[in-house]
């Protein structure tokens, strides 16, 4: 059993709200079961439950370890998706490797958030990524932000590393080879001609998935997938 804690340290530390509700409640843990702690920024820590009581759960940890990174380091770029799907693409994202999500307002996507809403939003899919982290077994869970523009989210890309626009109508090629793989889709009405000029002229080169077209929600999911079979054993 893995639990996300906000610090982690050796010693009695204290597990509340919604983790200490899946440890006795979900998983109905009892006195005296391991449980694993990780603190989602790269630290783990193994312990034994020494009390639930009804608002926490005390564990004992002996110990603190440090995770290494697996590389490459994946980061998807996905436009707003509409609906319930969004959460599916947060969650198949992180299940399957992803170290960060950047949420971008495409020119064609549907869905247009600001203020109280967009904040409530990202913080909603930030819960969603915590919990997929955990579900899947990851120790890490992956960042997620939303930028108010597509030059925001080239600006925020780190210097060097891969870059690829996914394109339905582009060949299928070789996934480039980088330490940092930066992955851009786009909405249901695909890319506008100047999202295309911005990606070209940021050094993005466009890919295809192959001879389908595919959901807004489902492309980056592949996409990542395929950069971690190819680069993983």
């Amino acid at each position: 059993m893995r639990i996300f804690v906000g610090q982690l340290a050796a010693g009695d530390v204290a597990i509340r709200g919604d983790e200490h509700h899946y440890v006795s409640r979900v998983r109905r843990a009892r006195v005296g079961d391991a449980i694993e702690l990780v603190d989602g920024a790269g630290k783990r820590a193994r312990g034994v439950i020494e009390k639930i009581g009804e608002a926490e759960t005390v564990v004992r940890v002996d110990g603190v370890e440090e995770i290494a990174d697996v590389l490459p380091r994946v980061r998807a770029i996905v436009p707003w998706i509409k609906g319930d799907r969004m959460d599916t693409c947060v969650e198949k994202l992180v299940e399957v490797g992803v170290d960060e999500i950047v949420v971008w307002p495409a020119v064609h996507a549907v869905v247009k958030l600001d203020g109280k809403r967009l904040t409530s939003r990202v913080e909603h899919y930030a819960a969603l990524a915590q919990a997929a982290a955990r579900q899947s077994g990851r120790a890490s869970v992956p960042s997620l932000i939303a930028v108010t523009s597509l030059a925001d989210a080239i600006t925020r890309l780190p210097a060097g590393g891969a870059r690829v626009a996914l394109d339905p109508g582009a060949d299928r090629g070789a996934w480039p080879s980088a330490a940092d793989v930066s992955i851009i889709s786009g909405p249901e009405g695909g890319l506008a001609p100047a999202e295309h000029d911005a990606l070209a002229a940021a050094s993005f080169i466009s890919l295809g998935l192959g001879p389908r077209v595919l959901r807004a929600e489902t492309a980056p999911v592949i996409a990542v997938a395929l950069v971690r079979a190819a680069t993983q054993s």
